[in-house]
């Protein structure tokens, strides 16, 4: 788990739609949102993602990947920034460049801040609401972008520490966000470096859904060696389906620490 950083560089990231069912009114929707039990893109049009993870922030000279991954069939990529608390922080216009660039290349962009990855295990990790504080300073480019836009608030917010904290804390980062007038789909990370073995995000997911006065909040589970049989991938699955709330696999990998991740 250590080496999450590194794998989240390196590995394929997939963005795959399960069942969203969060119902959110019609004229309540000023892009992307969540309704009937699915994503819908602002035209109205049904949407499921595909695609992978540029790491932007740290290879910011390689702009020509957008259009490599669209190539490949890709009509989504999440795209590594950073707060400034880790790494160098990406400022407004180079987010606004960063829309372009995925509008050019007719991708949805969900966007990230990375800097939170494992915290309160991983030293110098930023905290949610450190990362809020981004989102608010680059607000300027983000604001009218609802329909290419989806905010992943922050990457892998806790490690294997304390994972309880995280659901108040993305409690918090929601309404912080909502307050500041974001109307975006936001997508929230699992804890325990995405994973959710603790089975914390699965548990309080409830709570955390009912806490966004829009009803426009997805979850995102991060699939590596955890998830080595697919009966254990079909129960997190059904789970949230149960529930009736939106899940997505932000991550994930055919193998991780050298052990299997049942992809398939």
């Amino acid at each position: 788990m250590s080496n999450r950083l590194a794998v989240a560089a390196a590995t394929i990231l997939v963005l795959l739609a399960s069942v969203f069912v969060t119902a959110q009114p019609a004229s309540a929707a000023t892009g992307i949102h969540v309704r009937n039990g699915r994503i819908y893109e602002a035209n109205g049009q049904e949407f499921v993602m595909r695609g992978v993870s540029h790491a932007h922030t740290w290879y910011p000279q390689h702009t020509r990947a957008f259009a490599d991954i669209k190539s490949h069939g890709a009509n989504t990529v999440r795209v590594v920034l950073s707060n400034g608390v880790r790494w160098s922080k990406n400022g407004p216009s180079d987010v606004a460049d960063i829309i372009s660039l995925c509008k050019q290349n007719r991708l949805i962009c969900m966007l990230e801040v990375h800097d939170t990855t494992g915290y309160g295990e991983q030293s110098g990790a930023a905290t949610l609401d450190q990362a809020v504080d981004y989102w608010i300073s680059v607000r300027s480019a983000l604001q009218g972008q609802e329909a290419y836009v989806l905010i992943n608030i922050g990457n892998e917010p806790y490690g294997n520490n304390s994972p309880g904290a995280w659901t108040q804390a993305t409690i918090n980062a929601i309404q912080r966000m909502r307050d500041a007038g974001f109307t975006h789909t936001l997508v929230v990370d699992a804890p325990n470096w995405g994973q959710d073995w603790s089975n914390t995000m699965r548990q309080n997911a409830p709570q955390v859904a009912a806490a966004d006065p829009r009803g426009n909040t997805v979850f995102s589970v991060h699939m590596y060696e955890v998830y080595g049989s697919a009966s254990t991938i079909i129960d997190y699955f059904n789970a949230f389906q149960q529930m009736n709330l939106p899940l997505i696999v932000g991550e994930f990998g055919h193998e991780h620490n050298g052990q299997n991740v049942d992809e398939d």
